[in-house]
């Protein structure tokens, strides 16, 4: 099944994408997310390009597994779009994801503007394929049962 990852952002969202396997997510690209309202039909409109069966959106939780504002503007922001999609929207834990991010770019020598460009598309990537991974080992361990 496709699956569309989302590192919701103030300034810019990144966007990722599985194959249908669920083996292996890419970077899809980032899009402004000053505006929520704008934001949406475009999310929306990936959905449907991207032939997508369900959506993942990082939520943003402090260290301690609490959540903050961020955290609840995530919840907010990822039920309004299961409100117009007719696939799921789930949340899945991005502590870290950013700072992950930002190491494999320094890994690849990506800077500046560059840099701030893709970002955020590499840490919806690690988002969803810390989520595929995830989904892989739960269906193995029922398989194992």
């Amino acid at each position: 099944m496709k699956i569309l990852g989302v590192d919701l952002g103030h300034a810019r969202t990144g966007l990722a994408i599985c194959d249908a396997g669920e083996v292996l997510a890419s970077p899809l690209g980032v899009v402004p997310s000053y505006n929520w309202e704008k934001l949406l039909p475009v999310l929306v409109q990936k959905v449907q390009e991207t032939g997508a069966e369900a959506v993942v959106v990082g939520l943003p939780r402090n260290m301690d597994g609490s959540e903050g504002e961020s955290a609840l503007n995530a919840r907010d922001f990822a039920a309004k779009l299961a409100g117009q999609v007719a696939v799921p929207v789930d949340l899945w834990d991005e502590r870290c994801t950013t700072m992950t991010a930002h190491g494999y770019l320094n890994d690849t020598n990506t800077r500046g503007k560059k840099r701030k460009a893709v970002v955020d598309a590499v840490a919806a990537t690690i988002i969803l394929q810390d989520y595929l991974d995830a989904r892989k080992a739960r269906l193995a361990g029922r398989a194992s049962s």
